[in-house]
């Protein structure tokens, strides 16, 4: 067997280039000159140590951190950053603004973060204080000025110069003020007070909890909390009558952008909106503010994570002739539907079934923790998955800046979207509901227009669960262009299917299991796999990280994990999976089963070979192999395909399952022991079981991973394991477990055994794997 590469450092972070296009070159522009002045930096500050550096850990500026645009599908030329040093202070929970702020913060990286320069825990009993200084260019003279958070978790208050602007709850999306008549003409200071309950709040909290920030034994798949500002805080100038929001919508049926200008004090104003393609004009339409505007767009070029092209969009609202705002922005033009392919419920996008095969992305940084240092470390992750061969991610429990969206929808990526869990074990009560569903609804608002996200997914595993039906159904209805997933991993851990969606969606580690679809919803692997490597010197807590099923080598979690990917391909695809989300693209903390370390310094995985298997089962979508079907209730015997062992049959002797050598001059027992009858599956209606020739009411069965000749005690295990999927195979037809799919049924040295590719027993040893699991279905030795 060859010995798959070491570990080794890859160094693809260094080729991120610069997206084109118009957004980009604007926003390039705007680092620089959007910047305010910045509140002077003290010699004293300085980050403190990150348990694991990332390749961009040294990299983030001190006053001036994360430079680029924040808000890629709504841009105007004038902001202003107040990104970097605030003066910062904690409290308790319950106190006023304290006389003085003794401690300074890089914003936006969270308190719990090494990047911050805090570095500490924050409890349920702290009240977190920002404070700084700013100057409003005197070129925005005239207009209003807003002041923007992307996001901070979880309660703010805001003031400018000693007057409350307002208040929010919401630690996932981004809110804004109109501090016009706070401002002095002068310098001018912001406060704001944070507090954040994490998990013993009733709010959304997704995977944080109240832990040590130092590396520690424990954890579990839940993570270091997030507490405070996380996301750009910039000022921007607007006209009093402003764009606020678009909403886009592509229509493929009628080749129209569906575009709503959401609009402050838009009465008695006209929408224009222009969609262009590298600076040609290739629609325009006007309407008013908040109605449908159809934007023509002849002969799209469809966005698809194969030709990810993005059209520039700009919209202006005018005052008869006169242009009072103008923001630009992008589209694509995309559909995504559940439709009949072959007769099995299929997502399909543009109208085409293709197998979406993502990972499960945490989001979560060993030095920003919520926050990614830079804005091209926020790509990175992104980019693996597109070096890696996935067609998508899914975001798990939490909701990523605007430009995470962006890199998604300019590099290609269907994006599944969870809305941020309620603590798991608990029933919310009325008041959680209600912030839960009003924090849900700001969320798709936020991000109904960018074309990567194709499912939202409304809960998961039955942590903080209610309402499903209900909550899918008022989903489907506020963005009924996307996918809904009313609760993923339906099989698991006490969770509730409320029945409806469009898909249905299951967990099994490792797996992938069998997910079947139905006549209303296609079948989903919301999560599978779970494979661990730990790589020394890139451990988060050394000894400390775990994973569902741990490798013993590179080697072992590269068989393994393309197995994995193979089963899927010749096994589920044709059973009916319509999508697959491997855990995960990163470790995490003490989650160890990453395809990346936790610091993003070593791809464990082979990625041209995982890269391939990808390629390989995105095509098998697009041309089905047709099902594979064995004639029931004839006898027939199962024939070696390895070659050099070609004359031999399956056969039990003594109720164990072997091959043996038969051919005409072979005895009558034994003849008749390699015959068997192929019925319909005891345990599955779409597959097969074997009866004994001479000993009817006795099956092929595997246990304890030896296949063996058995009598049914009619148990539903037996059942399962007696039960057989038949998959495509060179020459014949490879069988794999029922209740084990993915692992097969396989000869070595005249033993036959359940073997599951890049499995750790003897018998799964990868030489002529493939050609050992197929058989070859011929006349039976014994009519």
């Amino acid at each position: 067997m060859k010995s798959a590469p070491a570990p080794r450092r890859r160094t693809w972070w260094r080729r991120l280039t610069a997206a084109t296009g118009l957004l980009s070159v604007l926003a390039t522009a705007l680092v620089g000159a959007g910047s305010a002045p910045a509140a002077a930096a003290p010699a004293a500050w300085t980050p403190k140590p990150a348990p694991m550096t990332t390749p961009w850990t040294n990299q983030v500026s001190v006053d001036n951190p994360l430079p680029e645009y924040p808000r890629p599908q709504l841009t105007r030329p004038d902001w202003a950053n107040l990104n970097g040093i605030w003066d910062f202070a904690v409290t308790g929970r319950d106190a006023g603004q304290p006389a003085a702020f003794s401690e300074q913060i890089r914003v936006p990286f969270v308190a719990e973060s090494s990047l911050s320069g805090i570095k500490r825990r924050i409890t349920e009993n702290d009240k977190l204080w920002y404070k700084r200084s700013f100057t409003v260019p005197s070129n925005w003279n005239g207009r209003r000025v807003v002041l923007n958070f992307g996001a901070s978790d979880w309660q703010s208050t805001v003031w400018v110069n000693g007057a409350q602007v307002g208040a929010h709850k919401g630690g996932f999306d981004s809110f804004a003020y109109d501090i016009t008549p706070q401002l002095n003409g002068g310098s001018n200071t912001v406060v704001v007070s944070v507090y954040d309950p994490t998990q013993t709040g009733g709010q959304a909290v997704g995977k944080q909890r109240i832990n040590d920030v130092n590396p520690h034994a424990g954890g579990g798949i839940f993570y270091t909390a997030a507490s405070g500002i996380w996301q750009t805080v910039w000022l921007e100038p607007v006209a009093a009558s402003h764009v606020t929001r678009l909403d886009m919508t592509p229509n493929l049926g009628n080749s129209t952008l569906r575009v709503k200008v959401q609009a402050a004090s838009g009465g008695g104003r006209t929408a224009r909106v222009t969609v262009s393609s590298g600076g040609t004009v290739v629609g325009t339409a006007t309407g008013s503010p908040g109605a449908d505007i159809a934007v023509p767009v002849p002969n799209a070029r469809l966005w698809s994570p194969d030709d990810p092209f993005l059209y520039d969009v700009r919209a202006e609202l005018l005052d008869g002739a006169s242009v009072v705002d103008t923001v630009g922005s992008y589209a694509g033009m995309r559909s995504i539907a559940v439709a009949k392919v072959d007769n099995i419920l299929r997502p399909v996008l543009n109208g085409k079934f293709v197998f979406q095969t993502g990972t499960l992305d945490q989001g979560y940084w060993p030095d920003g923790i919520y926050t990614a240092p830079t804005d091209a470390a926020l790509r990175s992750d992104l980019q693996a998955h597109k070096d890696l061969g996935f067609n998508m991610v899914r975001k798990h429990i939490k909701v990523e800046p605007q430009r995470w969206f962006y890199w998604a929808d300019k590099l290609g990526l269907l994006v599944w979207q969870d809305m941020p869990a309620m603590d798991t074990g608990k029933t919310p009560d009325g008041a959680a509901r209600t912030q839960w569903e009003a924090e849900y609804h700001a969320v798709i608002d936020q991000h109904r227009s960018s074309p990567s996200l194709v499912m939202w997914v409304d809960q998961n595993e039955g942590w903080g669960q209610y309402d499903q039906a209900r909550i899918a159904d008022e989903v489907k209805a506020y963005d009924p262009s996307r996918l809904v997933n009313n609760m993923s991993g339906v099989n698991c851990c006490g969770s509730v299917d409320g029945g409806n969606g469009d898909v249905i969606d299951n967990h099994v580690y490792v797996g992938p299991g069998n997910t079947a679809p139905t006549a209303t919803r296609a079948a989903v692997l919301g999560e599978f796999g779970g494979l661990g490597y730990k790589v020394p010197g890139h451990e988060w807590y050394p000894g400390g990280g775990f994973s569902y099923e741990d490798q013993a080598s590179v080697g072992a979690l590269n068989n393994r994990f393309v197995g994995l990917l193979d089963s899927i391909r010749v096994g589920q695809l044709p059973a009916g999976l319509s999508a697959s989300v491997y855990t995960e693209i990163t470790d995490v903390e003490n989650e160890a089963n990453g395809l990346l370390t936790y610091d993003r310094q070593v791809v464990k995985v082979d990625t041209a070979r995982v890269k391939a298997a990808n390629q390989a089962l995105i095509q098998a979508s697009r041309t089905p192999a047709p099902p594979v079907t064995l004639p029931t209730g004839q006898y027939k015997s199962l024939r070696v395909t390895t070659p050099g062992h070609t004359t031999k049959y399956l056969r039990h002797a003594q109720e164990l399952a072997y091959t043996a050598v038969v051919d005409s001059g072979s005895g009558a027992l034994l003849k008749s022991d390699a015959t068997w009858k192929i019925v319909t599956g005891l345990a599955n209606g779409n597959c097969y079981s074997f009866e004994s020739r001479n000993y009817p009411g006795e099956y092929l069965r595997h246990r304890d991973f030896r296949i063996r000749r058995d009598a049914s005690d009619g148990s539903a295990l037996f059942k399962a394991d007696a039960t057989w999927c038949a998959v495509s195979g060179t020459g014949g037809v490879r069988l794999s477990s029922a209740n084990l799919p993915g692992s097969y049924l396989r000869h070595i040295d005249s033993e036959v055994w359940l073997a599951t590719p890049g499995g750790g027993h003897a018998w799964d040893n990868a030489a002529t794997f493939t050609e050992d699991t197929t058989w070859a279905v011929e006349a039976p030795w014994a009519p």
